[in-house]
């Protein structure tokens, strides 16, 4: 086993702990050879056995501990990112969420697709119903906090794999599109780590999976269809389906009545060409968007906000449904997609949509901490988030 010293831990020690389990992460699952194995073993020098408190603990040790955690839930992420979809899909990715969920104490409650049809997810139904392998809703509950205390629902888009539908994608790259969870397998971790950590709050996770396939039985662009809280949508571009997911979970998780609630997406292409693929875009109402984005700064993940511009609004207006899905032009595409979403968040409700379409699968080279393939982003940004609500309201 290899055995390392390092001193970066001088500077911070959970920073350091965590940033080695992230650098040392391989996934392996397929590999006939795994290949060489990371570093076994790193010795943390810090400066005493007292430390200094940085917020997360009095003492290094507390961080180190806090630090493993964190890391623990994004491992978590990047593995459910980067299991093929042939190995996951919508009823197995709920399966894996209800064992994660259940063995951290969570209360879990998957709807299949009967379900979904009596409880009115059109959405859901709609994106999933090209696939032979039918679409699941899964909801997962930390009851931490006090009767008068904040709530926070946490929603993510998984969509297990991504053709396009009938408005197919090129081939060309189409196999990334195995990443098109990743904003529900940040959540599934984020809930369960904040079970793990005890986070005095009551947080609900509501997470849509489905595979988006093109066949004899596939939603049409022109289609119309109801979302779960009456909205009809008009489906213009069946590829622009993580909207309709989402939106379905969006109305269901504002029932609850939460004081916040954040969305997470690998949305739109528009994101890319806005900020590039290591920078998520943070959207919603805001003073929230504003903290969100801040936090994500502050922890390494890089969110930045951007506006909803209002100007933009009228042009998801439908000619036969109440919205379409998208506009008829492609200007400001990651903008029109919070606008979109916004239409299914409760009044009252502090909202923050990121759009980690870039940042949550890593195309390239490795850099940093982060290999090839799925990052894990956002979970550190939202259980940071989460911290920060639980400690400022």
């Amino acid at each position: 086993m290899e055995h390392a010293v390092t001193t970066l831990s001088l500077r911070g020690a959970g920073p350091t702990a965590e940033g080695f389990v992230l650098g040392a992460y391989r996934y392996t699952a397929f590999k006939s050879a795994p290949g060489p194995s990371p570093v076994g073993r790193v010795d943390l020098l810090v400066p005493d056995a007292g430390g200094s408190d940085d917020g997360v603990g009095a003492d290094p040790a507390a961080q180190v501990e806090h630090a493993a955690a964190v890391a623990a839930a994004v491992v978590v992420a990047r593995d459910f990112v980067n299991t093929p979809p042939s190995h996951l899909y919508p009823a197995e990715f709920a399966d894996r969420a209800r064992a994660l969920g259940t063995a951290t104490g969570l209360d879990v409650e998957v709807l299949d697709e009967d379900a979904l049809a009596e409880g009115g997810y059109g959405g859901i139904l709609g994106v999933g119903k090209g696939s032979s392998r039918p679409p699941r809703l899964v909801r997962m509950a930390h009851r931490g906090g006090q009767a008068s205390g904040p709530g926070v629902a946490l929603v993510g888009k998984g969509v297990t794999f991504d053709s396009g539908g009938i408005s197919i994608k090129p081939a060309a790259g189409m196999e990334n599109m195995t990443s098109d969870m990743g904003g529900a397998a940040a959540v599934v971790a984020t809930v369960v780590l904040a079970a793990q950590l005890g986070i005095p709050l009551d947080v609900t996770a509501y997470v849509p999976m489905a595979e988006n396939l093109p066949s004899a039985t596939a939603q049409r662009p022109g289609d119309v269809l109801t979302q779960y809280d009456g909205t009809t949508v008009e489906v213009i571009n069946t590829d622009a389906e993580g909207r309709l997911i989402l939106a379905d979970a969006i109305a269901r998780a504002c029932e609850d009545s939460p004081a916040y609630l954040i969305d997470t997406a690998t949305l739109t292409g528009a994101q890319m060409v806005a900020l590039g693929s290591r920078t998520p875009g943070v959207m919603g109402t805001d003073e929230f968007r504003d903290r969100v984005a801040r936090i994500s700064r502050t922890v390494g993940e890089n969110g930045w906000p951007m506006p909803l511009s209002e100007e933009l609004r009228a042009d998801l207006d439908s000619k036969v449904a109440d919205l379409a899905n998208v506009t008829n032009h492609r200007w400001g595409g990651m903008l029109v997609a919070g606008l979109f979403l916004r239409e299914f968040v409760a009044d009252g409700v502090q909202w923050a949509h990121l759009d980690v379409a870039g940042p949550a699968y890593n195309t390239g080279g490795p850099f940093g901490y982060t290999g090839k393939g799925g990052t894990g982003v956002p979970v550190r940004t939202m259980i940071a988030v989460l911290e920060d609500i639980a400690a400022n309201g």
